[in-house]
């Protein structure tokens, strides 16, 4: 299993654009890319999501793990529609892991990851940075094309092309220390790290104040893997304490 220990290190001060959601995979990538030295600004969007109760988790994870600024960018994706995080349209419940690995899930937000990275990749000119963190994760049965590999290889040559900074020689990377990692293995390098898992937010249709449904596959996927580390998910057990789910 990699390890902090096994991606590069920066230069002590090196800025770096974090995506954060507010999630588990964000908050993860957020406490790596600390420990690897880096000097993190991180970057949340309000774009009209259902589970908006993230961004709140991400403000928390922000100000536990410490970034050296916090920009939040509204954009108006519910105009768009076309996802159930976006749209009227029902979010997948208790579904089986077998269920969630067929063809990709009706969460899945039209160019979601290709817009955010835009505007990191914007971000990071501005502040000039060469290195962008986003926790995609091509393993546990996300199905999302834009969180694979061969995307996120393509959106750097992107980069590098489109960009001032590319141009005249400042090679821009876009790093996914989580994208062969399973749940587990992601969960373990963060509480390595410190990450309060109680502070995040992955519930795709929470309830009422932004209490997490315990039903969706990315509800179910945390609770799955804390199970298989040992642990009951802390934020399952911040809103239902010894409540069986």
């Amino acid at each position: 299993m990699p390890d902090v220990s096994d991606q590069s290190i920066a230069t002590p001060g090196k800025p770096a654009v974090v995506l954060l959601s507010g999630g588990l995979d964000s908050a993860t990538i957020l406490a790596i890319a600390n420990a690897q030295g880096y000097v993190c600004h991180a970057l949340s969007f309000d774009y009209g999501q259902r589970h908006r109760a993230e961004i709140a988790a991400a403000a928390k994870v922000a100000e536990q793990l410490g970034v050296a600024s916090h920009r939040w960018i509204n954009i108006d994706l519910r105009s768009l529609g076309g996802s159930a995080l976006t749209d009227a349209i029902d979010v997948p419940k208790d579904r089986h892991e077998e269920a969630m690995t067929h063809g990709i899930p009706v969460t899945y937000v039209p160019a979601r990851n290709t817009i955010f990275l835009s505007y990191a990749l914007a971000v990071a000119e501005v502040i000039h940075s060469t290195d962008l963190f986003i926790g995609v994760n091509a393993v546990d049965y996300s199905g999302y094309p834009d969180c694979r590999g061969e995307y996120i290889r393509a959106f750097e040559t992107m980069s590098n092309l489109a960009t001032k900074a590319g141009v005249e020689g400042q090679h821009l990377n876009v790093h996914t220390p989580l994208i062969d990692l399973p749940k587990t293995g992601i969960i373990e390098q963060g509480l390595k790290l410190g990450v309060d898992y109680s502070l995040t937010h992955s519930c795709y249709d929470p309830i009422d104040d932004g209490k997490p449904c315990a039903h969706c596959d990315a509800c179910l996927l945390r609770i799955r893997a804390f199970e298989k580390v040992g642990q009951r998910d802390p934020a399952m057990v911040r809103w239902y304490g010894d409540k069986p789910l």
